[in-house]
């Protein structure tokens, strides 16, 4: 399904810092970045037509793989340089990448991560939707490097560029209603703001990761594992979109960890309940009502209950829970692997203590952490999510020996 390596990969966004030639308040990081970019994108392509979900997935993924191998290139200098040199670039960043993921989807990835990176017009509306999300993302944080940067002589000019940008976005719907602060405006910023909550919160860690960063992780193991049971497009579309908005309540409640919620009686059922309340007044109210229902569906809520880790199916527009969610593969039943989808959760959370760990930081919640979690991970549907976290600790050496580095050296001269 994925391999130690290419989530080495994912995860080695979270120690690239943005705006680094700016003053911060706080640290901006490019997985962050790429969530909330993904997570604008949703929104922004919901309202409009022929688009391809299953196309806008597969290119932001390519977009964010090719932007972790170029690391913190400015963006200004890597378009020019791409540009001129876009030929030279992209079969560089094949050959860094290639080892890592030559053997998803039989080879099949490695050959639409190539096309796509050598056709500008391959999923072209979808790159589009995507340009544009990436710049209100950027957009975000830039609100928040201009309050600290005000006393530099060039930020007005910075701040002229970033508001200008927005113009040549104009004729996506969802863009003029960002920026005309309507309500959609106001899921924006709510998950935005899932970059300043940290996860693992009681332990230090490297590289620490955000709620935030900790969504899109898990939508990126959502769908390999979506590649590698075939699941139809809607099914494929429903995992990625489940994950990556399984925590977005959190923004509200912040993130309770597993010990705390569970170790009261009721506790984890009145703050599930809680999560409900919310989410009918403070965000499906900011939703375009056109996929309010559908958004409901993919953050778990049925009958006034949350359960985001079910497997589900629709039959007859009834949501029903079910055993064998291979017997729905058909788009038409808007299947959602939820059991599986739990597994790429503590997948995730697996790596965020296993690279901790290899990095020499052997607190008692990270190590009791790590292998609790690894008690949880089982195999779904052939895929072995226990193999999988064991492949991961051999491969960053989490006891205690140096993490195997990737190699990152800048042979390629622009």
């Amino acid at each position: 399904m994925i391999n130690p390596k290419i989530i080495e990969y994912i995860f080695s966004s979270a120690s690239i810092q943005r705006w680094n030639d700016y003053p911060r308040m706080v640290d901006l990081v490019e997985l962050d970045k790429q969530a909330h970019k993904f997570i604008i994108a949703y929104f922004i392509a919901k309202l409009e037509d022929d688009i391809n979900f299953t196309h806008l997935i597969e290119a932001g993924i390519f977009e964010f793989l090719r932007r972790v191998v170029v690391t913190d290139i400015r963006p200004d200098v890597f378009r020019k340089a791409l540009q001129q040199k876009s030929k030279e670039i992209n079969t560089w960043v094949v050959g860094k990448l290639k080892s890592s993921i030559e053997n998803i989807e039989n080879g099949n990835f490695l050959q639409k991560f190539e096309e796509f990176l050598n056709d500008p017009n391959m999923y072209k509306k979808e790159r589009f939707i995507l340009k544009a999300a990436s710049y209100l993302s950027t957009k975000w944080e830039f609100s928040i490097v201009y309050q600290t940067s005000q006393f530099l002589s060039d930020i007005e000019e910075v701040k002229k560029a970033v508001d200008a940008e927005i113009e040549d976005y104009y004729e996506l719907i969802g863009v003029r209603k960002i920026a005309l602060n309507k309500k959609l405006a106001k899921i924006v910023d709510l998950s935005g703001r899932l970059r300043f909550q940290k996860r693992w919160a009681q332990t230090p860690r490297i590289p620490e990761t955000s709620v935030l960063g900790h969504m899109l992780t898990v939508a990126l193991f959502s769908y390999f594992y979506s590649l590698e049971v075939k699941a139809c497009d809607k099914r494929l579309q429903n995992n990625f979109f489940t994950a990556l908005f399984h925590d977005l309540p959190e923004a509200l409640t912040r993130d309770i960890i597993s010990p705390v919620k569970y170790s009261v009686d009721e506790l984890s059922e009145i703050i599930a309940e809680y999560e409900v309340a919310k989410i009918e007044d403070d965000i499906l109210p900011n939703v375009p009502i056109n996929i309010q229902e559908e958004f409901s569906y993919i953050l778990g809520i049925s009958k006034g209950i949350k359960e985001e880790f079910a497997n589900k199916v629709k039959i007859d527009g009834n949501i029903t829970e079910v055993d064998d969610i291979n017997k729905y593969n058909l788009d038409k039943y808007e299947a959602i692997d939820g059991l599986a989808l739990k597994q790429c959760d503590k997948l995730s959370a697996f790596v965020e203590a296993s690279l901790s760990i290899s990095h020499g930081i052997k607190s008692k919640e990270l190590i009791s952490g790590k292998k609790e979690i690894l008690k949880g991970l089982k195999e779904i549907n052939g895929v072995d999510f226990k193999q999988i976290a064991l492949d991961i600790d051999n491969e960053f050496g989490s006891n205690g020996q140096i993490q195997t580095t990737l190699d990152f050296e800048k042979s390629f001269i622009f």
